[in-house]
């Protein structure tokens, strides 16, 4: 790959440890005379990326979240460097940043490509995410009706919690917790999971890249609903306004390392078994 000369950091200095590696990475990069810019605000500033090769997130998949939108929009690949706790979508541990970071900035990495998801609110600005769009109650006591079309056929109406459309990168989250299926992160698709639905036939809904998805509010004036975006709470929807989602026309760049497995991070971070232990006597 190309070598790394312009670097951005993004530091969440809330997670331990947090200020003391990015002061060592930065220190190694600029020992090599890659240009570096740094910011520790959220959202991120808006000339942040700007003629930057890559960035460096450190924190945890949070971190990364909030970063994705706007380093996928610049075209700006993420390095993902953990200091979180799971870290599934920040496969660097301090130490291995630490050891092969010079080797990253000369180009020896691998480049991965993940979709986003699109997501407008009535006549409101689409909003991308890496994870996932929730739509549920906004008081989290009540049920709510949703109506889904799918390139304007109607799919089915729900009485449930609420209903979580995911990115492939997005089905080891909450579409996972709300028994939604494990989509391989290079899949061109969106699945669509509802919560908790008040039914017998509970099923995810896996849609083809460029489906334009809308979600309608059946549940009256007196129940409101919330979206968010990657846990991002957007502008409360009018009980009328449409929701509509799609896979967003941008992807986000990652790095990571050439040997990296994502079903190798699914068995590790998730404690993910295809079946009962061997005995292996």
């Amino acid at each position: 790959m190309t070598p790394i000369r312009r670097l951005a950091f993004v530091v969440n200095e809330q997670k331990p440890g947090a200020r003391e590696l990015a002061a060592d990475l930065i220190a190694l990069a600029e020992a090599v005379g890659v240009t570096t810019r740094v910011t520790h605000d959220f959202p991120l500033p808006a000339a942040l990326l700007a003629d930057m090769d890559a960035c460096c997130v450190i924190g945890g998949d949070g971190t990364l979240l909030g970063a994705a939108p706007a380093a996928a929009e610049a075209g700006v690949p993420l390095i993902g460097v953990n200091r979180g706790s799971l870290g599934f979508l920040t496969p660097f541990s301090a130490e291995e940043a630490r050891d092969s970071f010079t080797s990253l900035l000369a180009g020896d990495f691998a480049l991965t490509e993940r979709a986003l998801i699109a997501c407008r609110v009535g006549d409101a600005a689409p909003v991308s995410a890496l994870n996932d769009i929730l739509i549920k109650d906004a008081s989290n006591s009540r049920l709510v009706r949703l109506e889904v079309f799918a390139d304007d056929e109607l799919v089915t109406d729900y009485l449930c919690d609420g209903l979580v459309f995911s990115t492939p990168t997005g089905s080891t989250a909450y579409n996972l917790s709300a028994g939604g299926p494990l989509i391989h992160p290079s899949a061109e698709v969106l699945a669509m999971t509802p919560v908790c639905p008040h039914t017998l036939s509970n099923r995810s809904i896996i849609f083809r890249a460029g489906v334009k998805l809308r979600v309608l509010n059946l549940s009256g004036e007196a129940t409101g609903i919330i979206v968010a975006a990657d846990g991002r709470i957007l502008p409360a929807p009018t009980a009328s306004a449409p929701i509509e989602l799609e896979l967003a026309p941008h992807r986000l760049r990652l790095i990571q390392r050439h040997d990296h497995s994502h079903f190798a991070v699914v068995r590790t971070k998730l404690k993910w078994s295809g079946g009962a232990a061997q005995d292996k006597r």
